[in-house]
């Protein structure tokens, strides 16, 4: 006979040749009696076990999307901010972002629990979880790093799939390694990719299976039984990155609702603050709504004409709360509140501090306290793309929340009033830094809001400043004056 035909049809073993269980096979069938489980059946020996894994990983990666984000590794991971924006990002958002990857990098070394990653677009989520699983895969690790909408289109696609089952398919994304699910929230919520996603994760959870999940949801917007998963902290480490959209860092936060971005409140900076010490002596006429008792012992509402004369205590006021505003600008923390008429400088500062942290690569929201109440109903509407909860928890976090124009608390109502005080109970306990403005003076302050007014009353947290200056009047420069009238 041909030697070569001989080589051609001789059959390589495929298992270990020197094998005692298979002799080189590679496949094994029990001798065991009928109805035994594994009766008639033929499983891979173990001797091919390095082989089986092998195709494992390789199955694996083929399903992820590694390939294309190779690139994002810890090393790349740029906890400065990105370098085109004009200033650096504040110590509070680098100090987060070293701890979020610090936080990656341990997890991808012992593959121990469980990482969540919460925060907005552009944040970085993906960038650690890519890292992570690239991490692990350069150590062999059987690893599946995938996007949940693409999670599911595999699993629908294995049904009709001549290379695969749904079963082996299903088996192969519960059972890896590592899983990494990034973009949990964006699928398509129907019934059954809830319920693939709830068997798959409570699959993990049970068995204490290495998973990362990246979302930008809060998690009040994920399912009950998978969120209650998420918030077992013995297993889960939630890790939530408050920092810009690394794509668009000069994105103004919240640009539907801050202030910040409207033509005259730009103007209002440090730079262009005036101490008015030009006025001391100067008599302001203004205009002031009085309340008395009418006919019947009725509440009447009055306008009456007021002078008054700016004093050197008028401006020391005004002096002491430009310098707690520019102080809480530069280190922002707990809480400033102005008190003042119409006019008085409050808002400007306020505006001043919201600029100065966007100037340095920080985020703030500016609102009025009604537009801000209407922004929130907004998400009731029909056609609204945003849930309340995710709105409502966007502004409750926010690293920093102006709140201009406080008012009495017969202005709102009791759902507004519930919203407002749930928002700064919240940032009260949490620390977050806050700036409140009012026309209220400490008084009618504190009649109207008793549970607030105590907290501002806490000196450890809280700085009052009751500028009660007489209102600013603008005065038109020579070049205009000179202009003349239509």
């Amino acid at each position: 006979m041909n030697t070569s035909i001989e080589r051609k049809a001789r059959v390589e073993p495929l298992g270990d040749p020197n094998c005692s269980i298979c002799g080189g096979v590679g496949y094994v069938r029990y001798d065991v009696p009928l109805g035994h489980e594994k009766f008639g059946k033929v499983e891979l020996c173990a001797c091919r076990a390095v082989d089986r894994a092998q195709v494992a990983r390789a199955r694996l990666y083929a399903m992820s999307n590694l390939e294309r984000l190779k690139h994002l590794t810890f090393e790349n991971f740029r906890t400065e901010g990105n370098p085109k924006v004009r200033h650096a990002i504040t110590q509070i958002e680098r100090d987060n972002l070293e701890f979020a990857k610090s936080v990656c990098q341990e997890f991808s070394e012992h593959l121990v629990g469980w990482i969540l990653l919460e925060g907005s677009y552009g944040c970085g989520k993906t960038h650690l979880a890519a890292a992570i699983a690239n991490a692990v895969v350069a150590r062999g690790v059987p690893t599946l790093f995938i996007t949940v909408p693409d999670l599911l289109d595999s699993l629908r696609f294995a049904y009709n799939s001549p290379e695969t089952t749904f079963e082996a398919r299903f088996d192969d994304i519960r059972n890896a390694n590592l899983l990494v699910m990034d973009d949990f929230g964006t699928q398509n919520a129907t019934g059954w990719a809830q319920e693939k996603l709830f068997q798959i994760i409570n699959y993990r959870y049970i068995n204490k299976l290495p998973t990362v999940v990246t979302t930008n949801l809060v998690l009040d917007e994920i399912e009950s039984r998978i969120r209650s998963r998420l918030q077992d902290e013995e297993l889960v480490r939630h890790v939530r990155i408050m920092t810009l959209d690394y794509r668009h860092p000069e994105e103004t936060s919240n640009p539907g609702l801050s202030m910040l971005s409207l033509k005259d409140i730009k103007e209002m900076t440090f730079l262009t603050w005036q101490d008015r010490q030009n006025e001391l002596g100067h008599e302001i006429v203004t205009v002031k709504t009085v309340e008395r008792k009418g006919s019947g012992g009725m509440a009447v509402r009055d306008k009456e004409i007021e002078r008054e004369k700016v004093t050197q205590a008028h401006l020391e006021r005004l002096k002491r709360a430009h310098d707690a505003a520019a102080d809480f600008a530069e280190h922002p923390r707990g809480w400033l509140v102005l008190l003042g008429p119409s006019f008085c400088g409050k808002t400007h500062l306020a505006a001043a501090i919201g600029h100065y942290r966007m100037g340095m690569g920080g985020q703030a929201i500016m609102a009025d306290v009604s537009v801000l109440l209407d922004y929130l109903k907004q998400t009731f509407r029909p056609n609204s793309d945003i849930s309340f909860d995710r709105r409502f928890y966007e502004i409750r976090t926010a690293p920093l929340l102006i709140l201009d124009g406080f008012k009495e608390s017969n202005m709102n109502s009791a759902w507004a009033e519930d919203k407002l005080y749930q928002i700064l109970n919240y940032r009260y306990y949490d620390n977050l830094p806050t700036v409140i403005t009012s026309q209220m003076d400490p008084e009618s302050f504190a009649r109207n809001h008793p549970s607030l007014w105590n907290k501002i009353l806490d000196p450890t947290k809280c700085q009052v400043f009751s500028i009660d200056m007489p209102p600013f009047r603008k005065q038109r420069s020579k070049k205009e004056r000179a202009k003349p009238s239509n």
